[in-house]
């Protein structure tokens, strides 16, 4: 066994004697995650049991990957503060189809069981539904601190958000899983699954939570909806500059669960801060590390050079992505923006154009709705690190 395969990136392990023997005797686990499809983008969060995962796997062991394409409907309701959204079927396929791509920058999916719990859920009876919860209580399920607060403060809790726990300790049952990985967060849910597995007549799954990253914030749980989250799948150049952006009391919990230096390696680094190293310069090599684990190192060097160009330098590279537009383009300069990224809310741009953090040759643009002249080769800057040249279809 790897003296720190379960240290290192671990918060907790549940019945740890349990899984050292198993590890010992070279037992070959079958290792179950299952992951909801709620959104078409994985981040670097959800990336530190990807990479918990691939480390048991390295050395054997089988990795069950669960598409929750039936939870999806429901949403995990960890940590949320309010009912969920109920996504449609359309939006839980088409989120399903970019999970594995980006999953497997990281574990080999080839190598792994995947499989979708609609196998199973679609095929339930109100008979089967009966004979599940059954097994559950209405005061174990109230425990959980999610449910406890929100009804202490008189927030709704949907009924079926009851039963997410439930379907996720199912999954257990299912995949015969030996050993579940999950965030702190996902403590409760894996538990349940020990405990029906327990009810069922099957051995109970080992539990091993690793930490939760927080991010670009500082203060937040990394996630897409608070606008805190460096996605897997975002361009090396915008992966670069985010990690340049965290606090400095980030950077080393960012080196020990987003990348993979050594544990002597991060020694190192945490002498180096104690000892007064410039933090742009520590960060700066975590920024490589990371473009590199999801690209490679001719796109972490190029990412550096350009953060180096745009930020540390304020020059307008000479090299940026090309934005085509309609030759008869009339519309304002949110308007523009959205088809530079249409994955910016209306608000997002507004927020962006007021404070200053868009331009056009380098003149801070006014007035999100104001119309603009559009002209071939002039260069747009949203933010501080994104530049492009603008080109008549």
């Amino acid at each position: 066994m790897r003296h720190d395969l379960l240290k290192r990136a671990v918060a907790e392990v549940i019945e740890q004697r349990s899984l050292e023997e198993k590890l010992k005797r070279g037992d070959k686990l079958r290792i179950k995650l299952g992951v909801d499809p709620t959104s078409p983008d994985i981040h670097l969060g959800h990336m530190v049991v990807i990479n918990k995962l691939r480390e048991f796997q390295q050395i054997g062991h089988k990795i069950i990957l669960i598409i929750g394409d039936y939870t999806a409907r429901i949403g995990d309701p960890s940590g949320k503060k309010k009912t969920r959204p109920i996504l449609t079927e359309k939006e839980i396929e088409s989120n399903s189809k970019t999970y594995l791509k980006q999953v497997g920058k990281v574990l080999n999916v080839s190598a792994s069981e995947v499989v979708r719990n609609s196998k199973w859920f679609s095929k339930f009876s109100f008979a089967d539904w009966l004979d599940l919860l059954s097994k559950f209580t209405v005061a174990q399920i109230l425990e959980r601190d999610d449910f406890s607060n929100r009804f202490k403060s008189g927030i709704d809790i949907g009924m079926h958000e009851l039963v997410y726990p439930a379907m996720q300790a199912y999954d257990s049952i299912m995949v015969k899983s030996d050993l579940e990985i999950g965030g702190t967060d996902q403590k409760f849910n894996m538990l349940a699954g020990r405990d029906l597995q327990r009810k069922m007549g099957q051995k109970p799954q080992d539990i091993i939570t690793v930490p939760i990253l927080v991010g670009t914030d500082g203060r937040e749980k990394m996630s897409k909806s608070l606008g805190n989250a460096i996605g897997v799948a975002e361009k090396p150049t915008e992966i670069y500059g985010k990690v340049m952006s965290i606090p400095d009391n980030l950077i080393l919990p960012f080196f020990s669960l987003a990348t993979d230096i050594s544990d002597g390696g991060l020694k190192m680094v945490e002498k180096e801060l104690v000892e007064g190293a410039n933090p742009r310069d520590v960060k700066a090599r975590l920024a490589y590390l990371i473009v590199e684990t999801y690209y490679d190192s001719e796109q972490a060097s190029l990412a550096g050079e350009y953060f180096d160009e745009t930020c540390r330098d304020k020059k307008i590279p000479n090299k940026m992505p090309i934005l085509e537009i309609k030759r008869n383009f009339s519309g304002s300069i949110t308007d523009l923006i959205s088809i530079a990224d249409h994955k910016l809310s209306k608000s997002q741009v507004r927020r962006l154009i007021d404070q200053g953090g868009v331009k056009i040759d380098g003149q801070v643009v006014r007035g999100a709705s104001e119309k603009i002249s559009v002209i071939g080769g002039m260069k747009l800057q949203i933010g501080k690190r994104r530049f492009f040249r603008v080109k008549f279809e």
